[in-house]
């Protein structure tokens, strides 16, 4: 039985006099200029320091381990299990210490554009530039909604408060903690933002597969003739670059939902990488930032207030945060079709994988589950060479459900739906990195582009020997010698030694899962020798 009233608490917190509830943006901006939380940008962007963490503290982040849910949940080091006393004791913490604070700001809004599964949601924030945050990545309400919303999920954030991991039964001061059954997620010792927009997938992680629709951690755009297509993709892989086209319209940059209806963005706004950003390599993101929008961790002259993207001196993951609707190019409201087109991106380093290959529906659950890619030397303390690296469904470290429960929603709907799926390697060519080069983009726009067309639906393949991929025989406007992986090598029989690595490395991953259909794997992944 629980000892804390937990919609008491926030009843009363919500109440109080230092409370101010969705504000506007200018509103916010002031506050979080005045407060001294943030400074502005020549072109009036909220630029804002996370101190110690600019990234995500994955090892801090845990799951309620609750009757409701414990039966569920894929528990491990993705989803740390904690208990109803630890997190009751440590929200009773929080809640006093937000109480004595002079200002909280609250934003309500929602997650899903699609009206039929959208759930609605609150963040309380003790930092102005932090609900900000907010207000440009959720979805806002209109007028009318704002009367009639009903939080189901409410983030409770509170950087300067720091937790005792002697008492409070954390791993160190810092803490994201997911309650399922009192709806509650609960941050604190730490102020980078990028903890709610992840919080909030991952709890849609577990919600969607109930209401039978598909959570993906991928971006998504739409042609002119309502032509639907997915991008799933690791950092550096791609997946921005390719999903930008000035012939299609963006659906959304990074999260989205796949229901009856077809595909809708579950949020409102972008968080793009903002390290060496030019106008001229990515038009769309750096025009994107302008009033309201939030900058983290870039540093900025202090004289111009002119921002100085190249400069990674307070972290390499620089960040800005703007609403969907700073883009010219979008759908509006974020809602689509069904896919008729998903593209996995890979940058294998190793240079094995085809530069582009159909996959039969085994194959497209096979590399969904592996989530693919390289790192590569000098990215990672200690990393000298390149190293594979795997994140199930392209987006581990937000899924509380079983893999499996992702990779079959997705091979039941591209079965649904006839959809063509492709992978694409934007890496390496004729080589491993620093001996072969980086396959052009030029190319690999021409394939995508050919691909999403349905241009390479017919044409004739030939079955790559090692992962069993079929590779299409050509593609207009690239060099046919370019297609075929092991063509491009001089040494025919240090490719082949390659690739037979890189497949040892996929099926020592794939050993995890253990309880996958075993036709996804023999039909799936590498051949069997």
């Amino acid at each position: 039985m629980t000892s804390v009233n937990f919609a008491n608490d926030l009843k009363d917190l919500l109440t109080g006099q230092n409370v101010h509830v969705q504000l506007s943006v200018p509103q916010l901006v002031e506050a979080a200029t005045s407060r001294g939380e943030a400074v502005l940008t020549r072109e009036g962007a909220v630029k804002a320091e996370t101190g110690k963490y600019t990234g995500r503290s994955p090892k801090d982040k845990y799951m309620v381990e609750e009757e409701s849910s414990k039966n569920k949940v894929d528990w491990g080091n993705v989803n740390r299990p904690i208990s109803s006393e630890v997190f009751e004791k440590l929200y009773a913490k929080v809640i006093k210490h937000l109480k004595e604070k002079d200002a909280l700001f609250v934003f309500k809004g929602f997650a899903g554009a699609d009206h039929e599964s959208r759930v609605p949601i609150q963040t309380i924030n003790e930092y102005a530039w932090h609900n900000l945050f907010a207000h440009q990545l959720f979805i806002r309400p209109s007028a009318e909604e704002l009367k009639a919303h009903e939080a189901e999920f409410t983030v409770v954030y509170a950087p300067t408060f720091m937790a005792d991991p002697a008492v409070d039964g954390t791993a160190s001061e810092t803490f994201i903690i997911v309650s399922m059954e009192q709806r509650i997620i609960l941050i604190g010792g730490t102020e980078y933002a990028g903890e709610m927009k992840k919080s909030i997938f991952s709890i849609m992680n577990y919600l969607l597969p109930e209401r039978g629709i598909l959570p993906m951690h991928c971006s998504a755009n739409v042609g002119q003739d309502g032509d639907v297509t997915l991008f799933f993709g690791l950092s550096g892989t791609g997946k921005t670059t390719l999903s930008a086209d000035g012939d299609r319209k963006l659906i959304g940059d990074d999260e989205h939902g796949w229901s009856d209806n077809g595909v809708f963005n579950i949020e409102g706004g972008c968080y793009a990488k903002t390290i060496n950003l030019s106008r001229e390599n990515e038009p769309q993101i750096y025009d994107a930032i302008r009033f309201g929008s939030v900058l983290e961790n870039v540093v900025v002259d202090p004289d111009t207030r002119i921002p100085d993207y190249d400069d990674g001196s307070l972290t390499e993951n620089t960040r800005a945060a703007y609403p969907m609707q700073a883009i010219d190019n979008i759908v509006d409201p974020s809602v689509a079709g069904h896919p008729k087109t998903i593209v996995f991106l890979t940058a294998d380093a190793f240079g094995v994988l085809p530069p582009i290959s159909k996959l039969t529906k085994e194959q497209a659950m096979y590399h969904f589950l592996s989530g693919y890619t390289s790192k590569l030397a000098g990215t990672e303390r200690g990393i000298t060479s390149p190293e594979a690296t795997f994140s199930t469904c392209f987006g581990s470290p937000f899924l509380p459900l079983h893999a499996t429960v992702y990779a079959e929603m997705l091979g039941n709907k591209i079965d649904e739906h006839d959809v063509q799926v492709f992978l694409v390697n934007t890496g390496w060519t004729g080589g491993v990195y620093g001996v072969g080069s980086r396959m052009k983009l030029s190319y690999t726009r021409t394939m995508v582009r050919a691909a999403i067309k349905g241009e390479l639906n017919d044409v004739p393949t030939e079955k790559e020997a090692i992962f069993g991929l079929e590779i299409p025989v050509q593609v207009p406007g690239v060099p046919a010698d370019v297609l075929n992986p092991r063509h491009a090598w001089a040494d025919k029989e240090a490719y082949d030694s390659k690739a037979v690595e890189l497949a040892q490395k996929f099926q020592e991953n794939f050993q995890k899962f253990g309880t996958v259909a075993p036709e996804i794997t023999t039909l799936g992944g590498p051949l069997q020798k």
